[in-house]
């Protein structure tokens, strides 16, 4: 669904990240994971095209982005930002509908299908219940999933999400990535980005590790992930923790010394 090659990407001549390569397939789940200020954002950035490639390329289903119009990439790929104020009180069934943009000509209106794939995609979030409540006066998680169910109506096949787990409460973000999960078995593909090393074991097929400009690390998660790994990446002292509860494995990470 979605490959980048040799992937260089930065402003003008100030190259922040390069030679990045990576696969997403449907049923994926790839957590791009480093520390603050390393070019996570910038990456996202250049996948979603906000800015242009400096070298290398990114495909969608074969063909290289560049040349698609962006109302064809909106078809293709839809995104779950960190945070999301819109200026007016619409109503949540609104924000979702605003999903089917990439559909809707110039000067039109949504119609009643727009509508019926909207209602689908509150129901497939479990958030049906709310879309006649105003979007602004809803909690942080429920905005959350809203901004899921937006990208959902877009109809796409891959969904980039920057730190859908951003200033939510503990409950919320297990929540979140449950959601995710359920999304990949569905059969989308879902490159996101976290903070949190705990969250790639919890949910990713395969994580991509930006430690510098020049070296960015990816595959399985139990490959690359290793206590050696983030006790370096994050100047820290990082054990790596497996347990059994109730016969289901857990992996977790944890600073030694506080």
């Amino acid at each position: 669904m979605l490959e980048l090659k040799n992937a260089i990407c930065g402003y003008g001549k100030r190259i922040v990240v390069r030679g990045v390569s990576l696969t997403a397939e449907p049923g994926e789940i790839i957590c791009i994971l480093g520390p603050n200020g390393v070019g996570k954002t910038t990456l996202f950035k250049s996948i979603l095209g906000h800015i242009d490639l400096l070298g290398g390329q990114v495909l969608l289903e074969g063909k290289d982005m560049r040349s698609m119009s962006r109302q064809a990439v909106a078809r293709k790929i839809g995104y779950v930002p960190q945070v999301h104020m819109p200026p007016f009180p619409f109503t949540v069934r609104d924000v979702v509908v605003m999903g089917r943009t990439a559909y809707i000509s110039l000067f039109s209106v949504p119609g009643a299908e727009d509508y019926r794939i909207a209602e689908e995609a509150l129901e497939a979030v479990g958030m049906s219940h709310l879309a006649d409540k105003i979007y602004t006066e809803i909690s942080g998680g429920e905005r959350q999933m809203l901004l899921i169910a937006r990208a959902l109506a877009q109809k796409t096949e891959l969904l980039i999400m920057d730190e859908p787990t951003a200033n939510l409460d503990f409950g919320n973000q297990i929540r979140t990535l449950r959601q995710v999960r359920k999304l990949a078995r569905s059969g989308l593909a879902i490159v996101m980005t976290t903070h949190f090393p705990d969250h790639v074991y919890m949910c990713a097929t395969k994580v991509a590790v930006i430690k510098s400009c020049d070296e960015v690390l990816i595959g399985r998660v139990e490959d690359v992930l290793t206590s050696d790994l983030l006790s370096e990446l994050y100047g820290l002292s990082v054990d790596i923790t497996k347990v059994n509860v109730s016969g289901q494995k857990f992996t977790f990470c944890a600073p030694t010394v506080f």
